[in-house]
């Protein structure tokens, strides 16, 4: 009875072994998976770049804008010689300061003078050649009544005494350019103001029209043109009358103001900015004409500026580009278009709005649609340049 008790219940203790190494089996298979699926998601996550995002940075648009510019003197000429010869003396030298029309050097001109003495002689010949034309011409009148001459007679000396005339015309008018030309061997200053530039010394050999060397630069300081290339965003803010604030390397500290007088009606289609004159009072002569300055305008503008950090873009050759986090952090490249350089910061005038989430250091070999992962969030502060 207790042999067949243990030969019955032995197939149960069989059944029962198996269904453990079953259940030992299977909590291992399962677990073995789990281990497999976790490296798995680890290494997605891991071929995954890692980025740093931010949010675009909203300023009010009260910063001024500051341009270099050029100083160029409100009266500024180049002297050359009208005549050709040789320079016979000069009275101003650089740095002289001169008065208008007074003489700053002379031209000895041997060739032009002996032209006009030819000149005076042709006009002596055809003064007298008229007169004799003239006197022939009178005489043939009275003639003509007693019928002792000729109407066709009479009409050849009235024809050859206004040919005669025209030659006295000529001979007088070109004795007046030459006359005219002859006055050019005095260089005298067009306005008053300061020498800059003397190029010639006695005896040189001086030709005439600027094909020649210059003789003299005159310039004056009394008051200044400025010239600023303004951005096209910035322009329509820019009006004749506004006042601006200059600055020179040689006067730090010192601030010099300015007013627009002149705005160009077009944009330079290589830069797409516009020029701007400014006018400068320079009583005490503190700034000198070809000066490099910095013109700061403070001017109020309906917006406000978005920057980002210029290490966000990406330059290729869709254009000006920044990398930005979708929903499902998957990267879309969007073109943008920039506004004003800060240095460290950029301007950015439309493509993104203030709620996106741009990459900063977006690696060069991002492309769109490529899933990223942000590893930290940048805070951009208020003032970054």
């Amino acid at each position: 009875m207790t042999s067949r008790h243990r030969t019955s219940s032995l197939p149960w203790i069989f059944l029962a072994v198996i269904l453990v190494m079953a259940i030992v089996a299977g909590i291992g298979i399962y677990h073995r998976r789990q281990h497999l699926d976790t490296l798995k998601k680890e290494a997605r996550a891991t071929s995954v770049k890692q980025v740093i995002g931010f949010h675009p940075l909203i300023e009010a648009a009260t910063s001024p804008l500051v341009l270099p510019a050029n100083v160029i003197a409100f009266k500024d000429a180049s002297l050359y010689a009208r005549s050709p010869g040789y320079l016979k003396r000069w009275f101003a030298d650089i740095g002289t300061k001169v008065k208008q029309n007074e003489l700053i050097a002379e031209i000895e001109t041997p060739e032009l003078d002996a032209q006009v003495r030819q000149a005076q002689s042709d006009l002596t010949t055809a003064q007298a050649n008229y007169d004799l034309a003239q006197t022939t011409a009178t005489r043939w009148q009275a003639l003509i009544k007693t019928r002792t001459v000729s109407v066709q007679d009479l009409e050849n000396k009235l024809g050859d005494a206004a040919a005669k005339k025209a030659l006295l015309e000529a001979a007088r008018a070109h004795l007046q350019q030459l006359t005219a030309l002859q006055a050019f061997e005095q260089i005298r200053a067009p306005f008053a103001g300061t020498v800059s530039v003397r190029n010639v010394d006695i005896g040189d050999l001086v030709s005439a029209g600027t094909a020649g060397r210059e003789l003299f630069h005159l310039v004056d300081k009394h008051a200044l043109r400025i010239y600023a290339q303004v951005p096209q965003a910035q322009a329509p803010y820019i009006i004749p009358g506004d006042h601006a604030d200059m600055t020179v390397p040689e006067h730090p500290g010192k601030h010099f103001r300015a007013q627009v007088i002149k705005i160009a009606g077009a944009l330079d289609t290589t830069t797409r900015t516009v020029m701007v004159e400014l006018l400068y009072d320079n009583p005490d002569d503190q700034v000198s004409p070809g000066d490099f300055a910095n013109i700061r305008f403070t001017m109020p503008m309906p917006r406000s500026d978005m920057r980002i950090p210029v290490t966000a873009l990406i330059f290729r050759g869709d254009g000006l580009q920044v990398a930005l986090i979708g929903a499902r952090q998957h990267v879309h490249l969007v073109t943008v278009v920039p506004g004003r350089d800060f240095g460290k910061s950029m301007e950015i005038l439309s493509g993104i709005n203030q709620h996106d989430i741009l990459v900063d250091n977006p690696p060069d070999s991002i492309v769109d649609g490529e899933p990223v992962r942000i590893a930290s969030m940048r805070t951009l502060k208020a003032g970054e340049n």
